[in-house]
């Protein structure tokens, strides 16, 4: 996290005059103040999560950490600039998007891009070899299925978790294909465009705010800030926007998306600020219903069973990211394609209400991501009903819950048997904290 985030002009006014709480190592120190502030944006967040023991497993976390990057100073585990950089990036376009722009973003912070990524570096570059070090330490902690029974049978049966219905379902979009005619239309048009520019001295900011079909940088003058090379848009876009200097302007490109022209504003290494126009051959009626049609003739070879799920997306669908997981729509953040069905949009919902495991829907359209209007088949693979956790439904889950145990075990154990050779001082006003009684204070080592 962002140091100025959780209202930190809030969270500053809170802190305790300033001291150090605790030193690991040779010079590893957490300030008072530090650590006020990680309690404040808790406070602030969660308020009922919030307790006097806060600062107590605060701390406990603050002292791994520092050891995590002792360790790492002795083994040799380090982070290159690039990963460090890579990261600040990502973090930032992430609080760019959440903010709504850059300038919105320095507003709120009181602090410019350049301030803030230095002002994070270094808690980046420590977030990053701690977790470093921990996956040095954990890669060879496996659970396997006797494990997970074992852990599952030690659970009382009275404090089971229950879970809400779930589904395992899939699908295959077809995005409907811009006829010839269309395709030269928005081809002759954005020629038209970029001649305005390049020849008539129009604006380039004016000229996308009136005719570019991208919604994401249109009301914005077709600006784009921090573009990496390596970002999330079209590979064509850019290697074609990395070729420009400063205030050109690009040949018309085509991506999947339709024609662009870039204008190059400001170059920053692996970075740029930039403009784009986006003309967008449009699609008729027609075109979606011949892709209906085309999505039929598929889930007619799948109900009859002459092709395969996966393979009939591998071969059909039009979109690269369902193409990655087979299909099956899964969780971002635990790769898990059980879903609770609550976290499904309610379209989806709608349609796999009347479908049996192994069926599919008729063809759809429906909007995706983007907001913008596609085809599609919905495959449900599985479907559980509300239920008490149990192994057959739920192995997934209570294996991960069983690792994640056996991972607090395997680290608490490296602790235990690190701390001794480390020196680590707690201040005495924390040295009554109940998680922080089993580890002694004063080593000296």
């Amino acid at each position: 996290m962002l140091v100025f985030l959780a209202g930190n002009a809030t969270v500053h006014a809170q802190v305790s005059a300033d001291k150090i709480v605790a030193i690991v190592g040779r010079n590893r120190i957490i300030l008072q103040s530090d650590l006020d502030i990680q309690a404040a944006q808790i406070k602030q967040q969660e308020p009922a999560q919030y307790s006097d023991t806060v600062k107590c497993v605060l701390l406990q976390q603050m002292i791994l950490k520092k050891m995590l990057m002792e360790q790492a100073e002795r083994d040799s585990v380090l982070v290159s600039d690039e990963e460090v950089e890579g990261q600040l990036n990502n973090r930032l376009r992430y609080f760019i998007q959440l903010y709504g722009s850059k300038e919105k973003l320095e507003q709120a912070s009181g602090k410019t891009l350049y301030q803030l990524k230095e002002d994070n570096r270094e808690i980046i570059r420590e977030d990053m070899v701690s977790e470093k070090m921990q996956g040095e330490i954990m890669q060879h902690v496996k659970i396997t299925p006797f494990e997970v029974e074992a852990f599952y049978n030690k659970i009382p049966k009275d404090s089971l978790p229950f879970y809400p219905a779930a589904v395992e379902v899939g699908q295959i979009v077809i995005d409907p294909p811009v006829s010839a005619e269309l395709d030269a239309y928005a081809h002759t048009k954005i020629e038209d465009i970029r001649n305005q520019i390049v020849n008539g001295g129009k604006s380039f900011e004016t000229l996308a705010g009136i005719y570019s079909n991208d919604p994401g940088s249109r009301d914005n003058g077709g600006r784009y800030d921090d573009v990496s090379r390596t970002g999330a848009f079209a590979p064509e876009f850019l290697t074609a926007a990395f070729k420009l200097q400063n205030g050109e302007i690009s040949p018309i490109i085509k991506t999947k998306f339709g024609y662009h022209i870039i204008q190059m504003i400001q170059r920053k290494g692996d970075e740029a600020d930039l403009r784009h126009i986006l003309i967008r051959g449009e699609v008729t009626s027609g075109d979606f219903k011949a892709t209906l049609a085309k999505l039929d003739s598929v889930r007619s070879q799948l109900v009859s069973g002459t092709i395969s799920f996966p393979l009939a997306v591998g071969k059909f669908a039009t979109d690269e990211a369902s193409k990655r997981t087979g299909g099956m729509i899964a969780d971002p953040q635990t790769g898990n394609t059980l879903l609770e069905i609550n976290k499904l949009d309610p379209t989806m919902v709608l349609s796999i209400d009347s479908l049996q495991p192994g069926q599919y829907s008729q063809p759809q359209i429906f909007y995706n991501e983007a907001h913008e209007k596609s085809c599609r088949i919905i495959y449900l693979r599985s479907r559980t009903a509300p239920h008490k956790a149990n192994l057959k439904d739920d192995y997934s889950k209570i294996q991960d819950v069983a690792l994640q145990q056996k991972k607090a075990q395997k680290m608490q154990q490296w602790v235990i048997t690190k701390l001794p050779t480390y020196y680590l001082r707690i201040d005495p006003d924390y040295q009554t904290c109940s998680v922080l009684q089993q580890w002694k204070t004063d080593t000296g080592k």
